[in-house]
């Protein structure tokens, strides 16, 4: 930890100390000394504090109360690494932070709107109703429940091959997430995204036909 805080300017002394803080920390050095690191006041250091937390996962649920704060920051790759922690160790209760990532959907910054759309392609159903509840935004709201629907029940194929190749980004990115979560059971919808001419879309469902078609 304190090599972590004294050389947050030499790149490649932090990334040897954060990978040997993380090893301690599988090995049971407990998780919420990671508050030192989140509330240093070191940018460098609360970024390498949110990267262990999404290398944790599910290890790391007892610090999920930090990660609103994480969430908004304005550090773009804290953002990205917070995304990660959510999808890993958030559950049911935790509705609110759920519904924090989701509203990042909106994000101006194409790497976190691409992050949440792994989170829209990978969080379990239950993970994405949590988060409805809480939702305050009536757009993403309806996007996110059209998402659950094609979980849990018959959906318009037509329907989301018009939202990939429409005008709204906010409609490609989670019909480019309904596409994903679909594809186990039939690639045509993902096939059709890694067409489309929005770029975000197009690249990420080339990524994952990788998963179904090798």
């Amino acid at each position: 930890m304190e090599r972590i805080l004294t050389h947050t300017a030499d790149d490649e002394i932090l990334g040897e100390a954060a990978n040997d803080l993380l090893n301690e920390l599988f090995d049971g050095y407990p998780v919420e000394r990671l508050g030192t690191l989140l509330h240093s006041g070191d940018d460098t250091a609360l970024q390498t504090g949110a990267w262990l937390l999404s290398e944790l996962g599910e290890r790391a649920a007892p610090m999920l109360g930090e990660a609103p704060a994480l969430l908004a920051h304005p550090r773009r790759q804290v953002r990205f690494f917070a995304i990660e922690f959510v999808l890993l160790a958030a559950e049911e209760q935790h509705a609110d932070v759920i519904a924090q990532v989701l509203s990042l959907s909106r994000d101006t910054d194409p790497s976190i709107r691409w992050k949440v759309l792994h989170f829209l392609a990978m969080a379990s159903t239950e993970q994405l109703m949590a988060g409805l509840s809480r939702l305050a935004d009536p757009e993403v709201g309806q996007l996110t429940a059209a998402l659950v629907a094609a979980d849990t029940e018959d959906f318009d194929a037509g329907e989301i091959v018009a939202w990939l190749e429409g005008d709204d980004p906010l409609s490609r990115l989670f019909a480019a997430a309904i596409a994903t979560r679909m594809a186990e059971d039939d690639p045509a919808l993902l096939r059709h995204a890694a067409r489309v001419r929005d770029e975000e879309v197009r690249s990420f469902a080339q990524w994952q036909l990788g998963r179904f078609e090798p």
